[in-house]
């Protein structure tokens, strides 16, 4: 078995990073565990603990899915959580609504739904999770925070390919490993 996930990988730089690390630096007290800036990236679907004799049928479908979609641009913009503001679970940053990510979205799922799959029954939010949220002490400071960067614009990103990762969890953390990578066409 292995834990798998399909992703876009992300190269961070300039204002994405100047505010990831604001937030880590000005959140440093509360209980949030912060994703590593060389793990960032866009979860497509995650598919879990997973069978080795699913893969290559796995690989097949990102395979096809990819040539049929189109390279394109995201341009990522704001900072935000979910959860409430007297529970937040998770800080983000997002993604502008962008067609060809539709496309690879909607070909993914296409291509996957011949091998069994069923789409998540929670609409697609594609955004980039940079923190998990454990505890926080001040909610208030910390929604100041995050309002103070909710419209920043952070960075833009040409995706070319999509990745199958498997993710080996360790006690500092998980650590991604790109299984194989897929040109869009």
């Amino acid at each position: 078995m292995k834990r798998l996930f399909v992703a876009i990988k992300l190269h961070p730089s300039g204002t994405l990073l100047s505010v990831f690390r604001f937030l880590k630096q000005n959140l440093r007290e509360e209980k949030i565990k912060w994703v590593e800036e060389y793990n960032l990236h866009l979860t497509l679907k995650f598919f879990g603990e997973t069978e080795e004799e699913r893969i290559p049928g796995i690989r097949q479908a990102l395979k096809a899915a990819a040539g049929r979609s189109a390279g394109f641009e995201l341009e990522l913009k704001g900072t935000g959580i979910f959860g409430s503001k007297y529970d937040p679970r998770v800080v983000w940053f997002g993604i502008e609504p962008n067609p060809g990510l539709q496309q690879l979205h909607g070909n993914l799922w296409e291509e996957l739904g011949k091998l069994g799959y069923v789409p998540d029954s929670q609409h697609f939010v594609p955004h980039l999770t940079i923190g998990r949220i454990k505890f926080i002490r001040n909610k208030r400071y910390f929604q100041e925070v995050i309002t103070m960067r909710r419209e920043d614009f952070l960075q833009k990103e040409t995706v070319r390919e999509l990745y199958l990762f498997e993710s080996i969890l360790q006690p500092a953390g998980p650590v991604y490993k790109v299984m194989e990578n897929f040109i869009l066409r």
